[in-house]
């Protein structure tokens, strides 16, 4: 009896641990399984060789007019890593307005004139700016490249402004435990990702804020090994035939990047650790530049042949058409070694519609990592389409008690 009793408890406690690691909502699989297509249904078979995650959100407004949250999920494992990629762009974003606010008394904002000078080998300065209106550099206008086309100079420059090491320990203390952004996207070694350039803050021609060159102490801890494919090729392209290491790589899970995203546009509906310090003037300005297209912008203008619509909207990546005016969608995606992942929350005015679709997935058929022979056109977005369109019709026919009611119909900011 005691036997018996001592092996119920070990099954359960296995159980727990398992759901523990990996979420599943039976009733989300069973939905993308029978509503889905052929290509979502060939992905959903093999989560081995793609590696998928999905987290759907659904928003319900009471009378009035705040959102409740409830998420749904599909082969949502913290443990298992995926590169982030352009993602860590959103919290290095975040923590740079958050650094700002906190040096406010200096009479500097996103928009004030920032010079980076070099302070360590394999840095380099940015004096002037020419995609800007004036012609210099600011956090503004980084950000502003950042949710426009992912630009990787603009995180570059924003992630030495904030510091490795405060950039790292301002998440941490948030809750974001199993967050590391530990390098630029720049050929750089570990010890020069710790090195941040000095940098200067200007107003009427003069400095009124500097920051010195920086060194993180900040500890990482590297002891879980992660190694990812079966051959690469390094950074002198040379292949090497053996597993790329990722263990030293950034890390931004899922369900935190998705969190992240909330955080800029319903801000009261997380707890107050989770949330950055930001201004309602900060969350206007991000989830306009969040839900802009490149067509919209005139300081950077950009190619719209290169930049289209969808450059940076997985979930809308329906060829080069324009998405209906009447849909926008607030999102940071990121792409890299064969990882696709979006966060997005959309809203369809014309409908009533509005959600939340985070996804990630891996298309690397010939497991040779840096070789830039990712099926990301073949599967990976088609992938994020198809996901789309699936919980787009479940919206559509859902029926709701109460209407959101959303800002003016060109949306600067949720403020829900």
């Amino acid at each position: 009896m005691i036997y018996s009793r001592l092996l119920l408890i070990l099954i359960l406690f296995c159980n727990l641990t398992s759901f523990g690691q990996v979420k599943n909502d039976r009733w989300l699989q069973q939905l993308l399984e029978n509503k889905g297509s052929t290509l979502l249904h060939h992905v959903l078979s093999n989560p081995d060789s793609f590696q998928y995650q999905v987290i759907y959100t659904q928003i319900i407004r009471d009378q009035h007019n705040n959102p409740h949250f409830k998420n749904y999920y599909v082969n949502v494992d913290r443990d298992r890593y995926f590169n982030p990629a352009s993602t860590v762009k959103l919290p290095t974003a975040l923590a740079a307005l958050e650094k700002l606010n906190k040096l406010s008394s200096h009479g500097i904002d996103r928009n004030t004139i920032m010079l980076t000078d070099s302070s360590y080998p394999g840095q380099t300065s940015v004096l002037k700016d020419t995609t800007s209106a004036n012609g210099l550099p600011s956090v503004a206008q980084y950000i502003k490249k950042i949710f426009l086309v992912s630009d990787n100079d603009a995180y570059n420059r924003l992630y030495e402004f904030v510091g490795q090491q405060e950039l790292n320990e301002t998440l941490q203390k948030k809750g974001y435990k199993e967050v590391d952004i530990t390098r630029r996207f720049v050929p750089m070694n570990e010890e020069e990702n710790r090195h941040t350039n000095a940098i200067r803050f200007i107003k009427d021609g003069k400095p009124v804020y500097v920051q010195p060159a920086a060194y993180s102490q900040y500890h990482f801890n590297f002891t879980k090994k992660i190694f990812i494919g079966n051959a690469h090729y390094n950074w002198q392209d040379s292949l090497i035939s053996k597993p790329m290491d990722f263990t030293t790589h950034n890390k931004l899970p899922l369900e935190d990047l998705q969190q992240m995203l909330r955080s800029v546009l319903f801000p009261h509906s997380l707890p107050r650790k989770k949330r950055f310090n930001l201004t309602e003037e900060d969350r206007s300005f991000l989830s306009h530049y969040m839900s802009a297209y490149p067509r919209e912008s005139q300081f950077p203008s950009y190619d719209t042949t290169e930049y289209f619509d969808s450059y940076v909207k997985f979930f809308f990546k329906a060829g080069r058409q324009k998405p209906p005016a009447s849909l926008h969608i607030y999102n940071k995606p990121g792409w890299s070694y064969g990882f696709l992942t979006d966060a997005a929350y959309v809203t369809e005015s014309q409908n009533g519609i509005e959600f939340m679709l985070s996804a990630v997935i891996y298309v690397n058929r010939d497991g040779i990592l840096n070789d830039d022979k990712y099926e990301y056109n073949e599967v990976g977005y088609p992938f994020f389409r198809d996901l789309f369109q699936v919980i787009y019709n479940l919206e559509k026919e859902r029926k709701r008690k109460y209407i959101p009611v959303f800002p003016s119909e060109k949306q600067t900011a949720p403020s829900f």
